[in-house]
């Protein structure tokens, strides 16, 4: 491809990925569970360090650096607000049957498989682990549900069946 059809930036390294702000609805509570609190302290504190080291090791005319502290910053900042507004809830006193925030939630599905799901904080969601905000459909179809209760969860593609096998909590 000609360098005419392409931007400089385009040859510069690409600024890292910062996970989206969350955003929830006005008035709504921003849960964590005890252990997506910690994982956030921690990633607050590397985040701080590796800043730290860039900013002491980076020239004045570095753009690359700066970029990268810049994106260190806001992402720092992110989790220090996500933080200061959380309300962490950790596991129910006495554990029972009852699908409650910070479940592992064990469901049988209409077509026989099985599936686990933990119902966590919206800054907590990671679907490659099954791990899915309190306020997702998902979520809000089996909090509250028992085990052996059947519940419907509503899907743009349809209408799927989960029967509750287990709810545990860590």
């Amino acid at each position: 491809m000609s360098k005419a059809f392409t931007r400089e930036s385009d040859d510069a390294p690409e600024a890292p990925l910062t996970r989206p702000a969350t955003v929830l609805p006005p008035g709504v509570k921003n849960l964590l569970t005890p252990g997506g609190a910690l994982q956030l302290r921690k990633e607050l504190e590397q985040l701080t360090t590796e800043e730290a080291a860039l900013r002491a090791a980076a020239s004045a005319n570095d753009e690359t650096s700066k970029r990268r502290q810049q994106a260190l910053a806001a992402r720092a900042l992110q989790i220090q607000r996500t933080l200061q507004t959380a309300v962490i809830t950790g596991p129910p006193a006495l554990a029972d049957d009852v699908v409650r925030f910070g479940a592992t939630v064990r469901v049988r599905e209409r077509s026989g498989d099985t599936a686990s799901y933990r119902i966590v904080g919206a800054d907590e969601t990671d679907l490659d682990q099954n791990w899915v905000s309190w306020l997702s459909p998902i979520a809000k179809a089996l909090l509250n549900a028992r085990v052996g209760q059947s519940v419907r969860l509503k899907l743009p593609g349809g209408e799927e069946q989960l029967e509750i096998l287990g709810v545990s909590y860590e």
